[in-house]
């Protein structure tokens, strides 16, 4: 019997030395800040902090005093952190405020993300950063969908004029590319089948958090550059890390 309390204590012990160490590791990695961001916490670090703080797979870079982020091989501006929600919202550093012409500088969609389709799968996904947020991947809506934290915007090449549908917004003057024998539009929302018109082509995919962008709504391509500028927020939970987990 003598044994099973050596064991116990043994137990009791590593546990005790585990959560001091996170204890420690809490005092000794105050938060870091980059230009905006003034909070830069677990699982967040910038490069140059202690090693032992923060997540390599959530390093952040500050370059020029903005804070970075690298996502698929592209690098985004970050606009805030949230720690309640789980959010980072990124911007393209392409797109610039005051410059209506100024166009994101990479592609990206929900299908970059590797927990969008298949959800019975996300232990498989070991990317940091995910298409849904926190908590719809608690709780599944009766439909079998997640929440998704982001729009697309797409930008369609278009041989002709589009006046028929008015989710086709012309991004003229912004864009003028007549001279090359084609028009610009650009659509707030998932470009589907009937909506898809002979002539035109997808010239790239972005994305948008703004929430003013609503369904149906008559659109101009100046309310498109604002939810350009506003960025696009994606999810840090992670269920495999035991981030967002409380």
């Amino acid at each position: 019997m003598w044994w099973v309390l050596v064991v116990l204590f043994s137990f009791t012990l590593l546990l005790h030395r585990g959560s001091s160490s996170i204890i420690d590791q809490e005092h000794t990695c105050p938060p870091s800040y980059c230009g905006k961001i003034s909070k830069i916490s677990s699982p967040f670090r910038l490069k140059d902090d202690p090693k032992h703080c923060g997540d390599s797979s959530y390093e952040l870079a500050c370059e020029n005093n903005i804070t970075s982020l690298y996502l698929y091989s592209a690098k985004y501006y970050v606009q805030s952190i949230n720690y309640n929600d789980f959010t980072i919202r990124l911007v393209d550093p392409g797109v610039q405020q005051s410059n209506c012409s100024s166009l994101p500088l990479y592609s990206l969609s929900r299908s970059n993300f590797c927990d969008t389709y298949n959800h019975e799968d996300d232990d498989n996904c070991n990317d940091p950063y995910h298409a849904f947020l926190a908590r719809s991947r608690r709780i599944v809506s009766a439909a079998g969908s997640h929440e998704l934290p982001f729009k697309h915007i797409v930008y369609l090449n278009c041989t002709h004029q589009v006046t028929d549908n008015h989710k086709y917004v012309n991004t003229a003057p912004c864009l003028n590319w007549n001279s090359k024998g084609y028009s610009i539009y650009a659509m707030a929302g998932d470009l589907v089948a009937q909506d898809f018109q002979v002539g035109c082509h997808v010239k790239s995919v972005t994305l948008t958090s703004w929430s003013g962008l609503q369904r149906n709504q008559l659109l101009t391509y100046d309310v498109i550059h604002k939810a350009l500028v506003y960025g696009f927020e994606v999810s840090w939970f992670s269920c495999n890390k035991g981030y967002g987990l409380r």
